[in-house]
């Protein structure tokens, strides 16, 4: 990394970032879409009872938009140190440095976290199949509807539209209405 680090931003890292930046831009990610493809087994459900939470999942053609966050050198080492801790505790995702368009036109290197295909937690399931589930888990970090209702709320406050996470918080409230 040059002299700053960069963070991209797709998920719970929109409303919970637990580290300090000096700066935010919206960004665009090419080569993967948000989905819901992690069966997540500590923070929003547990082995017995699973809940969903969202990937970059990789995708020819496809772009993800979220947010890029700068952090200052000084904070690099505590920065990775926390999300090494929050994102890989089951190794489902892979910590990647991947290009990243920002919306004021500036390209930047940024630490982004991907699905790993290969890992037992990685899944592919309709949105009927995801608001179901999504709505019932429950895990260390509490409700999985929390992290569906918190992510898609922060995606429309930052002017993002995800048309999928959309229907499944709609969907959702009516299923645990």
């Amino acid at each position: 990394m040059e002299d700053d680090l960069w963070v991209f931003g797709y998920g719970s890292l929109l409303w919970n970032q637990g580290f300090v930046h000096v700066e935010q831009v919206l960004a665009t990610l090419s080569g993967y879409h948000r989905s819901f493809c992690m069966r997540s087994i500590h923070h929003r459900g547990t082995d017995e009872n699973p809940g969903l939470v969202l990937a970059l999942d990789a995708q020819e053609g496809a772009s993800c938009r979220g947010v890029a966050y700068r952090v200052d050198p000084e904070h690099h080492e505590p920065t990775m140190a926390y999300l090494r801790e929050r994102e890989l505790i089951s190794s489902a995702y892979l910590e990647r440095v991947l290009p990243l368009d920002l919306a004021d036109g500036r390209r930047v290197q940024a630490v982004a976290y991907i699905i790993d295909p290969e890992h037992v937690q990685y899944c592919h399931l309709d949105l009927d199949e995801q608001a179901r589930i999504i709505a019932q888990a429950v895990g260390g970090r509490g409700p999985n509807t929390e992290y569906l209702y918190n992510t898609a709320g922060h995606l429309t406050e930052v002017g993002i539209e995800d048309p999928d996470l959309t229907w499944l918080a709609r969907e959702v409230r009516r299923i645990t209405a």
